[in-house]
């Protein structure tokens, strides 16, 4: 496994530009996993993804709806955010119901925030998990591993 690597994000310019190279080494059907505290900028960095693979429309967390569905030009784009469900007997279940393997099967792009309990539930490894820890008032450090990580990330 290769070592991870780390990008500092002073800005959130900086954060768009690594929500780019995130976007264009993508594929149909990869997993991205985003961890973090609330407020680390997890919903921010899909938001700098969903907007260059194309997407106009608001982009928000789905906290309470769970899933939000996007179209690209590379196919649906699913944002998912499993904070309600962390940490309960129901995870498996419900990630299950919502049809998130069978859409990553299909080869929608799912990127799921506080879904690091739920890789199983959602089709097994991530392509790409995005770890991001604050360490000032407006800086992050993005740790990043799995094959996406490789190269042009």
């Amino acid at each position: 496994m290769a070592t991870p690597a780390r990008r500092t994000l002073h800005t959130r310019r900086d954060t768009r530009q690594l929500g780019a190279a995130i976007a264009r080494s993508l594929e149909a059907g990869d997993l991205v996993v985003l961890s973090g505290d609330l407020g680390a900028g997890k919903t921010f960095l899909v938001r700098a993804i969903a907007r260059a693979l194309g997407v106009e429309g608001r982009v928000t967390s789905p906290t309470f709806t769970l899933v939000h569905e996007y179209a690209t030009a590379r196919g649906a784009l699913l944002h998912v955010d499993l904070y309600r469900l962390r940490g309960t007997a129901r995870l498996d279940a419900e990630v299950a119901r919502l049809g998130l393997r069978e859409r990553r099967g299909e080869g929608a792009i799912l990127l799921v925030e506080w879904g690091e309990d739920a890789t199983a539930a959602l089709g097994g490894d991530p392509a790409l998990t995005v770890s991001l820890v604050m360490t000032g008032e407006r800086e992050r450090v993005a740790t990043l591993s799995g094959p996406r990580a490789d190269g042009n990330v």
